[in-house]
């Protein structure tokens, strides 16, 4: 009687519960589709939901109903029910049954599984990307265009983008929710996927394996356009950059500072992200939001951002570095970087 007594202390919890549930963002959600793999990938979700979810109302309306009509009624003495032993049709029941629910769920999740892994690198219709996951920033290079970028992945909506995906230092997991489903990246090894977009927007990418301490600040963004909205962002992304007069002393700060990790060029690769375009980016590191201050505490001492990230801090002490910046070159550098936007 007491533990029923005390069955409303879980009322706050249940409210919290449903109350959560009703939360979610469009564009980082695997129960809201934004493309075929997706879909793909959610109609089995679906499938096995409703098999298993059918298996317990019929375990369960067993259950309750054995417990109704065997109970002990009042007046009845204590006695041993009648013991029934083997019925050939029950056993064929309990048997037949979940191996045909069995076949129901594993004949298209194997034709689903092959599908969603076939290699389209070799597609002509297909953009083909060669994904590089570094502790704790994503590369992104599209062999056939001769671009690199990184952190925003830019995609055409519908066509196939044909994934290469690799590690630079220890295993991480390419995930969009709202395209498909995670695919590991493994150093030393090369996995291939594909996902498509219905339509234009902005996606969340994850990273969905524990990599490190800033595992959790790996995010990156896919940014889907039209396909005429593409073409014209892979134009933009291959012109030379237009650098004002008024920040040349930052420029010769970064080339004294920073070139020899950050590319800010359409081609370039370095051991940190390509910097082209970085101006036209709506977040710093993939996480801070794009304004002056965040971009000084990233530069001036990003472990306080991305705790083991291997880019090195400018203040006085850093360590992995042996020279500070003083805030007038670090302010004079972030305008510099604030002026390399996509030409228009």
């Amino acid at each position: 009687m007491i533990r029923w007594q005390n069955l409303w202390r879980f009322i706050p919890l249940l409210g919290l519960i449903l109350l959560l549930s009703g939360c979610g963002d469009d564009t980082i959600s695997a129960l809201k589709p934004r493309g075929p793999v997706a879909r793909d990938q959610l109609f089995l979700m679906e499938l096995s939901f409703i098999i298993m979810l059918l298996v317990v109302v019929v375990v369960f309306a067993l259950y309750i109903y054995v417990l109704i009509r065997f109970r002990k009624k009042k007046g009845e003495k204590d006695i041993i029910p009648k013991q029934v032993e083997g019925s050939h049709t029950l056993e064929i029941i309990w048997t037949v049954v979940p191996v045909i629910l069995l076949l129901i769920l594993a004949v298209p999740t194997v034709q689903y599984t092959f599908k969603l892994l076939e290699d389209h690198r070799d597609n002509e219709d297909a953009l083909h990307v060669k994904v590089t996951a570094h502790a704790f920033w994503w590369q992104f290079e599209y062999p056939t265009l001769g671009i690199n970028t990184a952190q925003d992945l830019v995609i055409p909506t519908g066509k196939k983008i044909a994934f290469e995906l690799t590690a630079s230092d220890v295993k991480h997991s390419f995930w969009v929710p709202s395209l498909g489903g995670k695919m590991d990246t493994n150093p030393g090894l090369t996995n291939v996927y594909y996902l498509e977009a219905d339509d234009a927007d902005v996606f969340l990418g994850k990273c969905a394996e524990l990599c490190g301490a800033s595992h959790a600040l790996m995010d990156f963004k896919v940014v889907s356009k039209e396909p005429a909205a593409f073409d014209q962002w892979v134009a933009n992304m291959k012109k030379p950059a237009s650098i004002p007069a008024d920040v040349k002393a930052g420029e010769q700060i970064f080339k004294d500072n920073c070139l020899s990790c950050h590319a800010v060029n359409a081609q370039g690769l370095g051991a940190g992200p390509n910097l082209n375009g970085f101006a036209s980016r709506e977040k710093i590191a993939g996480i801070l939001p794009h304004n002056d201050e965040m971009l000084k505490q990233w530069i001036k001492d990003p472990q306080s951002v991305k705790p083991g990230a291997k880019m090195p801090g400018f203040y006085e002490g850093a360590p992995n570095t042996d020279k500070a910046l003083k805030d007038q070159e670090i302010n004079e550098l972030v305008k510099y970087l604030n002026s390399l936007k996509l030409p228009q």
